[in-house]
């Protein structure tokens, strides 16, 4: 009797464990699509998630029209046009602040590009630094923003976002280089 109760159901189609080939690669090919977003190669997630959108099983359809939509946003984000490199750095420092932090690095860089005497995007490349545990890039982005313009040397002083590199003594006499 006890075995009669261990029989197996047949699977109704819902929340079945087994998969039907078609199932198994449009997952396949939802995980490949997520991979490429997760490396930020968004065009590729948007033509990889739009293919897969028809053949979907109805469990991935939500996530995959979440995920196109993602997509969609960050492509936009790409085409951003700044008037000046002064409203370029804003952007740059509000990715910061909400913690997007590659993506403010490349906004910081790309200032750059265009403006490598920008002393206020060195600043912000030695804070980025500083907040994500680059030291060495921290100092040397901080030395280059100081000696284009001396007073980031005051403003290093009072900015908490250095908080991280207060023990580095190479910090401090970046800082204070009158104290022997």
């Amino acid at each position: 009797m006890a075995y009669e109760r261990k029989r197996e159901i047949p699977p109704t189609g819902k929340n079945s464990s087994h998969a039907t080939p078609g199932t198994s690669a449009a997952f396949q090919h939802y995980m490949a699509a997520v991979q490429l977003l997760q490396q930020g190669k968004f065009e590729k997630a948007l033509a990889a998630f739009e293919k897969l959108l028809p053949a979907a099983p109805i469990e991935l359809l939500d996530r995959c029209n979440m995920y196109i939509t993602t997509c969609q946003r960050q492509l936009e984000v790409r085409k951003l046009t700044f008037l000046t490199p002064e409203e370029h750095y804003d952007y740059a420092i509000s990715q910061l602040n909400t913690g997007y932090y590659e993506e403010a690095r490349e906004q910081f860089n790309g200032i750059l590009t265009g403006h490598p005497q920008a002393d206020y995007a060195y600043y912000g490349l030695a804070l980025l630094d500083a907040i994500t545990g680059r030291a060495p890039d921290c100092l040397s982005n901080l030395a280059r923003a100081i000696e284009l313009n001396p007073k980031n040397r005051l403003q290093a002083r009072a900015d908490n976002d250095f908080q991280s590199m207060v023990d580095d003594p190479r910090f401090t006499e970046l800082l204070y280089p009158e104290i022997p």
